[in-house]
């Protein structure tokens, strides 16, 4: 039987001073308060004058057992995310030599820069959520607001410890709030999400599954009028069904100016794109990277007022990605106008019936303006939902909990690649890196979220045979855990090219697209999946290696 926490122990670190609590904590600049209950835990501090703190978190006594799964969500949508054993450990950047890091700005894409990896097994740390399970039992732990700061979950597995915290780094509090406000709920996994769910009182999404093509993987940035035109006169004629055509990266001039077209690619701009996909009664959808912009982009050159500025006062790299990605700063006035104007632009003159926003870490890279680091990335959210009105959105490379609700579909895993696992150099960067293994363990940890949080966007399934690395058994799999458990079902391939044995291979993987899970257990790095398929039962292993079994 799991064990829930114990013994909760509030500690605050404000000017200097480490203040533990177990009931209230009164001092001359504000008033703190530890409440808890069966079901729910919470600081509530009431300022008497604007206020920064140093750390905020709660303790409490945790045992779990070598039979215990663990997980804990990762930081964003690309942060390797699935149930650990606690003999395994949980591994960061240190072992990359910090001229790289610097070189390729690799802290920047995850929560390298504020949160300590342990190096001894059994210690995990993730964001917003994460659970306990044993057998069928799940003892979920989940905040109920990001609003104020993320919450950062710690268990120390050896000490039988929990550490829940506030990232409260920046902010300045001047009323009331909630410092942790967390719920820990034991039951089946239906039952435990869906209680989270409705404390957090989110509405489930409302749009529906989706299928469709996107130009990614099939060309890159190399994508041009013609090809896509032909792309589209493809699908028409495959007999696939597909409901939506997305034009990915490739289109502008420079990554950030969104509005300039390349017209050597595209000579009749790209709005002909969206009318096409129109005319054979698809959905069209475009690719943006709002908070972001490339070195060579006009707006890098010559909006310098535009960029956020690290401590150095220097432009803030969001990662190593184009000719050099750097961060907006989301709070001037002139980059809410402009990418207001994109968003108009994009949705109503171009026509477009969904965005794909990516890289959206990014906006809250680091604290500003006298907010966290969770304050910052819910408001932003709140941002785009509103320039998107009822056009659908899909969230992508963000941290989660503030897209519960925002976001109509949302990618929870990294970017999948041509190959399984990629080069053994690359297996030792970051946990965002591109890797078709990782996403697929993405997909079926983070199954709950799907129709409670959002649609769950699993990346797209490869089944080509040119340019793709991938054994037949590896594509074989990819399609069949997106059809699973996502509801996002996108591919890159040219679907017309497509041999008998690939159709069948689609049209398998479709029918299992109206399975239900009912188990999925980690062991000795295989998935053990039970489900159920038009009333029958099937027990299906994800091996290592990417086989079924």
């Amino acid at each position: 039987m799991l064990c829930k926490p114990t013994e909760y122990n509030a500690v605050i670190k404000f000017n200097g001073m480490m203040c533990e609590f177990t009931d209230v904590l009164e001092l001359p600049e504000f008033t703190a308060k530890l409440i808890c209950d069966e079901e729910r835990v919470r600081i509530r501090v009431v300022p008497a004058q604007e206020v920064e703190f140093e750390e905020i978190y709660i303790e409490a006594k945790l045992e779990v057992s070598e039979r215990d799964r663990v997980f804990m969500n990762g930081y964003q949508s690309w942060t390797d995310s699935r149930e650990y054993s606690i003999k395994e450990k949980m591994r960061g950047i240190n072992q990359i030599p910090m001229p790289l890091v610097r070189k390729y700005n690799f802290d920047k894409y995850g929560d390298y820069g504020f949160v300590g990896y342990s190096s001894r097994r059994g210690d995990f740390h993730g964001f917003s959520y994460g659970y306990i399970r044993l057998g069928d039992e799940f003892m979920l732990m989940g905040s109920v607001s990001e609003r104020s700061g993320f919450t950062v979950f710690e268990l120390f597995s050896e000490r039988g410890k929990l550490r829940i915290s506030r990232d409260c780094a920046g902010a300045v509090y001047g009323v009331p709030f909630d410092a942790v406000d967390v719920v820990t709920l034991t039951g089946t996994e239906e039952e435990v999400f869906d209680r989270w769910f409705a404390l957090m009182e989110i509405d489930r999404p409302k749009a529906a599954r989706i299928f469709g093509y996107t130009s990614w993987y099939r060309h890159y940035q190399e994508i041009d009028e013609l090809k896509l035109l032909l792309d589209l006169e493809a699908l028409a004629k495959s007999g696939v069904r597909q409901d939506i055509f997305q034009i990915d990266d490739g289109y502008q001039t420079a990554v950030g100016d969104w509005l300039s077209i390349n017209k050597q690619k595209f000579p009749n701009g790209i709005a002909c794109i969206s009318e096409a996909a129109h005319k054979r009664e698809l959905l069209s959808g475009l690719w943006l990277a709002p908070f972001v912009c490339e070195r060579e982009s006009d707006i890098f050159k010559n909006k310098k007022d535009w960029l956020l500025k690290d401590s150095d006062g220097a432009p803030l790299p969001a990662g190593c990605n184009w000719s050099g990605s750097y961060v907006l700063d989301f709070y001037n006035p002139e980059v809410r106008e402009y990418l207001k104007e994109v968003f108009r632009v994009v949705l109503s003159e171009w026509g477009f019936d969904m965005v794909k926003l990516d890289f959206l870490y990014a906006v809250c890279i680091i604290p500003q303006h006298g907010k966290s680091r969770g304050e910052i990335m819910c408001e932003a959210m709140d941002f785009l939902r509103e320039c998107c009105g009822r056009k659908l959105m899909l969230g992508c490379g963000v941290p989660l909990m503030p897209a519960f609700g925002k976001a109509d579909y949302c990618r929870i895993g990294c970017d999948v690649g041509l190959s399984w696992n990629d080069s053994p150099i690359m297996q030792q960067t970051h946990r965002e890196r591109v890797s078709t293994r990782n996403s697929m363990l993405n997909t079926i940890f983070r199954r709950q979220l799907d129709g409670r949080a959002f649609l769950n966007d699993p990346d797209v399934f490869l089944l080509r045979d040119e340019n793709l690395k991938l054994f037949h058994c590896q594509k074989q799999s990819l399609a069949l855990i997106n059809h699973i458990f996502g509801s996002v079902f996108f591919t890159s391939d040219d679907v017309g090219t497509y041999t008998d044995k690939q159709r069948r291979m689609l049209a398998t993987a479709r029918r299992y697209a109206d399975a239900k899970v009912l188990r999925a257990e980690w062991e000795h790095g295989s998935v053990r999946l039970t489900i159920s398929l038009k009333g029958r039962l099937k027990t299906i292993t994800l091996l290592p290696d990417g086989r079924l079994a």
